[in-house]
């Protein structure tokens, strides 16, 4: 059996993805390609790669939308994009869905043996192209969000993003099929967790953790 890394692709372009099999055929193993979101998914779930390399422009299912269905069934799934996208907006989403990196797609032939190295290891890879402020206040983000993730409860970290959009126990508690009540709680754990003694005080830690506006 192979030791080599098992990597799956996801494109709708065929030349990207010529160009990027090509690219790491000689020190991976390359499952397959697949040219759209849903497609991907179910190959994912199935194959179980060490990595996912993915656009995030597909037909049907896009591809931060397929990140986070294969993120949500596979929590310790990697994923890098590989995107024509430079924008911040693009880059914030792809992080958000559960990506380790983002490479534009102009930068693959530089960049993307490097990213896949570092993504399979376990560290965040962005392309150069992005703006070296943007880059640190996402990877700031992405602390303070590890960081409430470690304190708080997956529950706990659903009342409190709702909180910090607006909505109301009771609308929180419809939301999420518990009783008010049960909301109250977490509401009470979660300020005691945080320290925080006013809604004002959650909503401000929810944005400064990055939990919301990615």
């Amino acid at each position: 059996m192979s030791n080599r890394s098992r990597i799956l692709l996801a494109d709708d372009h065929g030349l990207i993805v010529t160009g990027i099999w090509s690219l790491l055929e000689t020190h991976y193993d390359v499952l397959g390609q697949l040219g759209d979101g849903q497609s991907l998914v179910a190959a994912a779930l199935r194959l179980r790669p060490d990595l996912v390399i993915l656009d995030i422009s597909m037909p049907v299912v896009n591809g931060i939308d397929a990140a986070r269905q294969i993120r949500k069934a596979w929590p310790e799934v990697k994923l890098l994009f590989v995107s024509m996208h430079s924008g911040p907006v693009y880059l914030r989403e792809a992080l958000d869905a559960g990506g380790g990196g983002y490479v534009i797609k102009s930068a693959a032939n530089e960049e993307l043996r490097i990213a896949v190295a570092r993504v399979l290891k376990g560290q965040i890879y962005i392309s150069a192209g992005f703006n070296q402020d943007l880059v640190a206040s996402v990877h700031a983000s992405m602390r303070g969000r590890a960081k409430a993730s470690a304190l708080l409860t997956f529950r706990q970290t659903e009342v409190l993003q709702l909180i910090a959009e607006g909505w109301g126990n009771k609308e929180i508690a419809n939301l999420l099929n518990i009783s008010p009540k049960t909301v109250e709680f977490h509401r009470g754990r979660i300020m005691l967790k945080l320290g925080a003694h006013s809604a004002a005080d959650l909503i401000r830690h929810v944005f400064q953790a990055g939990m919301l506006g990615m």
